[in-house]
């Protein structure tokens, strides 16, 4: 499936793979409060440094969060771009199923049950 939101299935597919893990959910959700340098994040989390950084890497192939260097570290900021269209892809979703829903209560109004004729 395509999204009107002119991204195409591979960007869907690591958007949602990037939002599949929890660890990431909340670095995104840090990131697009405020900004902050790879190792204060992974202050937060009981894992290697490493581990964050490979977090924040699969953030950032899906477009999700942009990092930029200051002197030694590197800042992350999240994309609300990015964010936005995830939601708009999963608006699109919701509205695919309500028409779904719909068309299947249409199809129930409509029938005649066998003790009706």
């Amino acid at each position: 499936m395509t999204f009107a939101t002119d991204i195409d299935d591979e960007q869907a597919d690591a958007l949602f793979h990037a939002l599949a893990d929890r660890t990431r959910r909340d670095v995104l959700r840090r990131v697009l409060v405020k900004e902050q340098s790879v190792t204060q994040l992974a202050a937060n989390y009981p894992m290697s440094f490493a581990a964050v950084q490979k977090h924040v890497a699969v953030l950032q192939r899906a477009g999700l969060l942009s990092k930029r260097r200051d002197g030694r570290q590197q800042i992350a900021h999240g994309e609300v771009a990015a964010v936005r269209s995830v939601a708009s892809m999963l608006v699109e979703l919701e509205d695919l199923w309500r028409g779904r829903v719909a068309r299947i209560d249409e199809l129930i109004a409509n029938e005649v049950l066998p003790n009706q004729e």
